[in-house]
């Protein structure tokens, strides 16, 4: 007997029997350990590295990790005025019929967008991501085209997004190395939204939700994100972060087998990561990609022409408007036949052309934002920074209770320069802003999440 395996063993391992047989042992193996969708990517975040890889570059299906572009559109369009976290978002039936994982959104019901955000990053609720993308462009379809533009902008080559969410849909792909590229953008191009990703959990309006990356961020050191997701044809796919000392790391695993081994690969690809990435490393931050706000033309006209007052930048003493960055989005103009005069129309159309280089980054936790401290007041656009500086100053005066020791921050945007207060709790920061409006000093509440 001994003998006869011996003998049949010599057999495989020089030919005499058949390839196919052997190849089909391996093949049987192999399919144990890795699923044909199996990919990865292990970056520095700090300078973009690539530390490791394979099969990076595969097209395959990103499933919710879908939801970290959204969410980017969705951040972007907060912070450029184009819609607010406070906007109250009417649920549509498309929205509500969307497939679990969902928040349980009710067709006709209103919510806050901020909400919608909670539950997309936190829940990769299905419903809130279509819910964003109606309503910032109107409809998912030309939401999704946004989306598409952006990542071109990112140089994300392998992507083609067809909807919000991730839902397996025809041509809905990615890849790795380019899911790795979106996610050093969601850290580091608006870090004050960046904790979006790493909450545990989130009150999402309706009801708390329950983060659907809990083990990961719970049980590896160091890990403070990204994003999870998962359909039947993509498998458990995962982009994380985390940071030690002065590393930071990325690791992308598109088709994991199910959530623990997934989390495990990932640990040990991250482990990977830090054993690899020099200490020294500078840190070069990912270029901004333009703004991508609908189909753009700027007009070369004057904004007194197109925007009523209470829209147009104010104009301090001694400054110019050369009215060059009045910008329309003529895509919705046509589709509802309204003329570029009519002020309902421009006022989510209007904004400033944003500049080809990004200002300088601006680090919120340098003023150490805490859960009381998570709200600050935004002022319009000034064409120059010495009158960005003077209105908050003359802001502060107005409520000088409030605002004298809030921070202050002058911001270059476009064409133009933003003016904000940080560091005030929620409560202080709707008071100031009523108290400025009522001295007709225009004025936003934002969130620093």
């Amino acid at each position: 007997m001994v003998r006869l395996l011996i003998s049949l063993l010599l057999r495989l391992l020089f030919g005499i029997v058949p390839t196919l047989f052997v190849v089909l042992l391996v093949s049987m193996w192999a399919s144990q350990v890795f699923s044909a969708t199996y990919a990865s990517m292990v970056m520095d975040a700090r300078n973009g590295k690539v530390l490791y890889s394979r099969n990076a570059d595969s097209r395959l299906h990103p499933a919710s990790l879908t939801k970290m572009m959204t969410l980017y559109v969705a951040i972007e369009a907060v912070e450029n005025g184009e819609i607010s976290l406070d906007k109250k978002v009417k649920i549509s039936k498309f929205a509500a019929s969307e497939p679990p994982s969902k928040l349980g959104l009710r067709p006709g019901s209103r919510i806050a967008l901020r909400y919608l955000m909670r539950a997309a990053a936190v829940r990769s609720a299905n419903d809130a991501a279509t819910a964003i993308a109606e309503a910032i462009e109107g409809s998912e379809k030309a939401f999704v085209a946004r989306m598409n533009r952006t990542a071109r902008a990112m140089g994300l080559t392998k992507t083609n997004f067809k909807n919000a969410h991730g839902l397996t849909q025809k041509g809905h792909l990615s890849s790795a190395r380019d899911m790795t590229i979106l996610g050093r953008h969601v850290i580091y191009d608006y870090p004050e939204y960046y904790n979006l990703f790493s909450r545990r959990s989130a009150h999402a309006g309706i009801k708390t939700v329950r983060n659907t990356n809990t083990k990961f961020l719970a049980n590896y050191s160091g890990s403070d994100g990204i994003k999870t997701g998962y359909t039947s044809a993509a498998g458990f796919n995962l982009v994380a972060s985390a940071k030690r000392g002065n590393k930071r790391i990325i690791t992308t695993v598109f088709g994991g087998r199910s959530t623990a081994t997934r989390n495990k690969h990932v640990a040990e690809l991250m482990d990977i990561g830090f054993r690899r990435a020099v200490r020294s490393a500078k840190l070069v931050k990912p270029r901004m990609p333009p703004y991508q706000f609908g189909r753009k033309v700027v007009f070369n006209t004057t904004i007194s022409n197109l925007v009523p007052a209470k829209r147009r930048p104010t104009v301090a003493e001694g400054d110019t408007d050369d009215g060059t960055a009045a910008i329309i989005l003529l895509s919705i103009l046509a589709e509802e036949g309204q003329s570029p005069a009519e002020p309902e129309v421009l006022e989510n159309q209007l904004l400033m052309d944003q500049p080809k280089r990004r200002p300088k980054e601006y680090a919120f936790e340098h003023f150490g934002v805490t859960e009381t401290t998570m709200a600050g007041i935004r002022l319009t656009t000034f064409l120059s920074r010495t009158s960005a500086e003077k209105h908050l100053v003359k802001a502060a005066l107005v409520d000088f209770s409030s605002l004298v020791d809030a921070k202050r921050r002058v911001e270059k945007r476009g064409n133009g320069f933003v003016a904000t207060f940080l560091n005030l709790s929620e409560d202080d920061a709707k008071k100031a802003c009523a108290r400025l409006e009522a001295r007709k000093i225009d004025c936003l509440v934002v969130y620093l999440y």
